[in-house]
């Protein structure tokens, strides 16, 4: 892994001003809001073994009328009781694809604690996916999602839902800027169709889905340049730059990020450094992160870490190898699509 230098430093922050040039940061619209509000009509539940995800979610859809029982969500989004994570792109794709058509999902980044009171405040269910450290300081760093059911300013709290810790939790915004931090401040929203141009203009510049990954890189390289020892930062930094197809400024950030030090299970949740690589064709890298998923205790029950080592064996030529990873990821996840696309692609070939 690269030294932590200046030159890396420089050439990231040129990068930055280059790519996001007089980009302003988010810019919803704005209306006054209620000191205080709560969302009425939610079934909290309890989650399942490793089951985080698909509860969190089912409580958001209870909120339509849903069903309170996560086994749906989890039999789809986690066949395998195992499965150490459910990213959001997958719980969009559920709600999406697998839910009726009176109720749909989307995904942006770099949010911030106004937006989330806003939505709150006009009716919209929002999921966080935020680092979590458990009591127990030995069981260590992990990720955890909260459905965001209620704000109040006289205490600087959100009510929360968490599917570990109970029902109609408060967190102060601190707490939770903090933590949300970790995972690229990313927000799903549920939402009617019907209201769907309701929900793009309470956005603002975050309703274009570019223009929302430029803003969350705004945001990352405000925090980068206010502590450039922040490995979350970088970390944001690189998964911006890597949703914007600039990868080779992507692995730079992510090399600060590893090299300053990041939670052992990060892996298991965010995946970016390992598209970044890819696409720089540090192919070495990405098995050796995918390796690393492997020997750490849990990463072996997270589809992605076949998946990657695939795509990296795939490049490298290893044609049996990397369909034989598509195959692991599939056996674990019948439902990752990416792994099967790409298994039969390569396979026809």
């Amino acid at each position: 892994m690269p030294k932590f230098n200046h030159r890396v430093i420089a050439v990231v922050s040129l990068a930055l001003l280059l790519i996001v040039g007089a980009a302003s940061a988010q810019d919803q619209t704005t209306q006054p809001l209620p000191p205080a509000y709560s969302l009425t009509g939610i079934t909290h539940i309890y989650q399942g073994w490793n089951n985080c995800g698909p509860a969190t979610l089912t409580m958001g859809l209870t909120y339509f009328g849903y069903n309170a029982d996560q086994s749906s969500a989890a039999q789809w989004l986690k066949p395998n009781t195992e499965d150490k994570n459910v990213s959001p792109w997958q719980m969009a794709e559920y709600v999406n694809t697998q839910v009726g058509a009176d109720v749909s999902a989307l995904i942006r980044y770099g949010g911030t604690l106004d937006l989330l009171k806003t939505l709150i405040a006009n009716h919209f269910p929002t999921l966080i996916e935020a680092g979590y450290n458990p009591p127990s300081a030995a069981q260590g760093w992990m990720g955890h999602y909260l459905l965001m059911s209620g704000y109040d300013d006289a205490q600087n709290v959100f009510i929360t839902q968490d599917s570990y810790d109970g029902p109609d939790l408060a967190y102060t915004y601190d707490h939770v800027d903090e933590h949300w931090q970790h995972f690229n401040r990313v927000y799903i929203v549920l939402y009617p169709p019907e209201r769907e141009a309701e929900l793009l203009d309470l956005l603002g510049t975050d309703a274009d889905e570019r223009q929302n990954m430029i803003n969350a890189l705004t945001q990352a390289r405000a925090e980068v340049e206010t502590d450039r020892q922040d490995a979350f930062a970088w970390f944001n930094l690189g998964s911006n730059y890597t949703m914007l197809g600039e990868y080779e400024y992507a692995a730079l950030a992510f090399d600060q990020a590893r090299n300053i030090g990041l939670p052992w299970r990060m892996m298991w949740y965010q995946f970016m450094p390992f598209e970044a690589y890819l696409e720089v064709e540090r192919y070495d890298d990405v098995i050796a992160l995918a390796q690393a998923n492997l020997n750490d205790g849990g990463g072996q029950f997270v589809e992605e870490t076949f998946y990657y080592a695939a795509l990296a064996r795939q490049a490298l030529g290893e044609t049996d190898r990397a369909i034989s990873n598509f195959n692991g990821a599939l056996a674990f996840n019948p439902n990752f699509t990416p792994a099967r696309a790409a298994r039969d692609v390569l396979a026809s070939q």
